[in-house]
């Protein structure tokens, strides 16, 4: 993992200020906004640190080869199959959002689905029913192909 990248813990203290109960948090040491030096990478062993570009940001007219938008002889970046063309792109959007959006959709087609459910009326009808235990044996005999079995109704 990158040093750079690492934030030194700070303790968030809470400080009176100046009696009136007001508490001021003291920050990190190094915000993402700032700057940090470049380190060169030990295991590179001397190639070329190019930037961290998408190959897929840059314009699409003026290079050699415009599948891949690359110029021929160009050097590589280390990480080429995460820059290319044909590497995973970065979400245009933060997952969390993602996440609600979907379940807001979700939501709303199973509310829907419950909605047709609920206004669809039952049938008018009597379902039919079949004797002789439901015409297994006619059916083949097996338990799975017996239809709707013949309730018997007992009337005092």
């Amino acid at each position: 993992m990158n040093s750079n990248l690492i934030l030194r813990r700070t303790v968030v203290a809470a400080r009176p200020n100046a009696g009136r109960g007001i508490i001021v948090l003291k920050t990190p040491s190094r915000s993402y906004a700032t700057p940090s030096k470049e380190e060169p990478d030990p295991q590179l062993n001397g190639y070329p640190q190019l930037p961290w570009v998408y190959r897929g940001h840059l314009p699409p007219l003026g290079w050699n080869d415009p599948l891949t938008r690359r110029n021929f002889g160009e050097t590589l970046h280390e990480q080429e199959e995460v820059l290319s063309m044909w590497g995973p792109d970065a979400p245009p959007i933060d997952p969390n959002v993602a996440l609600r959006r979907f379940l807001i959709a979700v939501s709303a087609f199973v509310a829907v689905g419950f909605t047709i459910k609920s206004l669809t009326p039952e049938a008018p009808v009597v379902r039919r029913e079949y004797p002789f235990n439901g015409l297994v044996r006619e059916l083949g005999g097996l338990e799975e192909n017996k239809a709707r079995p013949e309730s018997v109704d007992t009337e005092e």
